[in-house]
């Protein structure tokens, strides 16, 4: 059996197709499920529906969640839902599934009429305003149930990858006692630094699988902020370290990171091409071929930065 380490790896390799194929797996499941016992019911009841108009209900409804689970995902990273958020997130999230319900409810009805038109019958969804109500009830646990999954795979994936903290240095330890001492009859002693806003260190710890390793801040390509934590990212890994990114500018700053989205630093060492958009803002083109977003705000400074 390969060493999880390899798993991990192979993983992230193609983590790019492995998750839409992983989502699709799951909603294919669903249609398949749930036409089955769907159809077992009115079968029992002897209702006068067929096969394919229930393969239809099913594969509609599913068909459509699967093609709005990126605008959930977008929707998720804009409203983050953590410890200090959760108040304020919540109820915002509330009202985009009542939105996305809708975005449901049309594209499965549009869905099921032009089905039901190729096979010359006609679809008729009800009295809008009942139905829509009923089905934002069922929407509504729907999206809380990808908004779950999400946020697990995600939690997942962060104790898979290890998780990152700043090491502290000898002199970071308390003073001794009599120094301490001296100290304290003089005047109350300032509030030790933050770890992160502490002097600029070239490694950070982390730990990962039961093991420890040094991850350097030269190998480190950009910096993401994501609710209390920020993703160290190096080599398709990203490592969380519960910072923010404003601490972490302060801290790498001085090797060669510059911040260039409101959410993003990056490595200048590591960065290949600037590729402008009509709006006015960037994608940058890492040297591993990913891409981060740039906004306009600090294009210029960043373009500054590499012509030194």
């Amino acid at each position: 059996m390969p060493p999880r380490t390899d798993l991990l790896h192979r993983y992230l390799a193609h983590r790019r197709w492995l998750e839409p194929a992983l989502w699709c797996a799951m909603f294919a499941v669903q249609i398949v499920a749930n036409s089955i016992t769907v159809a077992m019911e009115i079968r029992r009841l002897g209702l006068p529906f067929r096969l394919w108009e229930v393969v239809t209900w099913e594969a509609s409804s599913n068909l459509t969640w699967l093609a709005l689970v990126p605008l959930i995902l977008a929707l998720l990273r804009r409203w983050p839902l953590h410890i200090g958020v959760l108040r304020a997130h919540l109820p915002r999230h509330l009202l985009a599934s009542l939105g996305v319900s809708v975005l449901h409810v049309l594209g499965m009805v549009v869905t099921r009429q032009l089905v039901y038109r190729a096979f010359g019958g006609r679809y008729d969804f009800g009295h809008w305003p009942t139905e829509l109500a009923y089905e934002a009830l069922k929407d509504v646990r729907s999206y809380a149930m990808i908004v779950g999954i999400m946020l697990g795979y995600r939690l997942l994936l962060w104790r898979w990858q290890g998780e990152a903290s700043v090491l502290q240095a000898p002199d970071d330890a308390a003073p001794p006692a009599t120094v301490a001492a001296s100290v304290a009859t003089a005047a109350p002693p300032a509030p030790p630094p933050s770890p992160v806003d502490a002097e600029p260190a070239d490694r950070f710890l982390v730990r990962k699988l039961g093991k420890e390793f040094l991850l350097p801040v030269a190998e480190i390509e950009w910096v993401q902020a994501c609710g209390n934590y920020v993703n160290l990212h190096r080599r398709q890994h990203d490592y969380p370290l519960r910072a923010t990114l404003a601490a972490m500018e302060r801290r790498l700053g001085p090797q060669g990171f510059v911040r260039v989205h409101r959410s993003f630093l990056v490595n200048l060492a590591c960065v290949a091409v600037i590729e402008p958009t009509e709006a006015g803002d960037a994608r940058l083109r890492m040297a591993d071929g990913a891409s981060v977003p740039c906004s306009r705000t600090y294009l210029e400074p960043l373009r500054a930065r590499l012509s030194r």
